[in-house]
């Protein structure tokens, strides 16, 4: 699960009376490292029920669920800045929960933490995210038996056509209902990349946005479900599984809405931002 100060976390030196190698015995050893290497999960799943630190279905879009990742950095970057300073961090296995996953690990509901976690960590030197697995267990992006794109497929494709490797400063304190994280708009000089994630089941909320943008809003029929939507158009693949064209919907600047559970990618090609040029 990885080691942290937190109440659920794996406890300094061990977990119950199983006894680990810390994270400081290991980085004392190895200054010279390209990278820290960490793990981080916030619970494990039903299966290792008898180790406790449960979560629950209800709690998948709360606050405190989806901010643990940023708690087991923080732990990590004490180590990290007293024996590799200034060594970026990868976090090299993370996902829903430990011991494969709650049985809503696979469906839409566990997306929002899957892009929350890659943008709060991605602003905190966090330079690889190492999603465990593809495809095995309840937490793989396909599914084992039919090799079907699980919600959080889809996302990570959207991820990795959107949004650019430099991070910028989005602007909007992380509060409930509204995460947004900015970065360059991947292969468009000046451009923005937005990911607005509103984790509120009941609440709409608005953004301003300052250029025309082209919008790719993620929905399902149901949070705890294998179906996904794309600017309400279903997702699945094509003949011969080939992969649909992930395609925005063009949008005016201005005010924009973004419905209850639900998360949104905004393109702003044109808005000829200097770091991103």
């Amino acid at each position: 699960m990885g080691e942290s100060t937190a109440d659920w976390g794996v406890a300094h030196g061990g977990y119950g009376d199983m006894k680990v190698l810390t994270a400081a015995d290991l980085a004392a050893h190895t200054r010279d490292a390209h990278a820290f290497s960490y793990h981080h999960y916030g619970a494990a799943s039903r299966r290792c029920a008898a180790m406790g630190h449960q979560t629950s279905a209800e709690q998948a879009l709360s606050e405190d669920w989806l901010g643990r990742t940023d708690q087991t950095l923080a732990y990590y970057r004490s180590v990290r800045d007293k024996y590799m300073p200034g060594k970026p961090f990868w976090n090299t296995e993370t996902a829903e929960a430990a011991c494969g996953g709650n049985p809503w690990a696979g469906t839409f509901l566990d997306t929002f933490r899957y892009l929350d976690q890659l943008g709060r960590l991605a602003r905190q030197e966090v330079e690889v995210v190492m999603h465990n697995t593809l495809v095995a267990s309840d937490y793989g992006l396909l599914n084992d038996q039919s090799f079907e794109p699980k919600p959080s497929y889809w996302a990570a494709l959207l991820w990795r056509q959107l949004m650019g490797t430099t991070v910028l400063d989005a602007g909007v304190p992380i509060a409930q209902g509204q995460h947004v994280y900015a970065h360059c708009l991947r292969g468009v000089p000046g451009g923005v990349a937005l990911l607005v994630i509103n984790n509120d089941k009941a609440r709409a909320r608005t953004i301003s946005v300052p250029t025309t943008s082209l919008r790719y809003t993620l929905s399902a029929p149901e949070l705890q479900g294998s179906r996904v939507a794309l600017n309400d158009e279903l997702l699945a693949l094509g003949p011969n599984d080939g992969l649909p064209q992930l395609g925005g919907t063009p949008t005016p600047a201005g005010e924009l809405s973004f419905e209850p559970a639900s998360i949104t990618f905004l393109a702003l090609a044109h808005a000829d931002n200097p770091i991103c040029r």
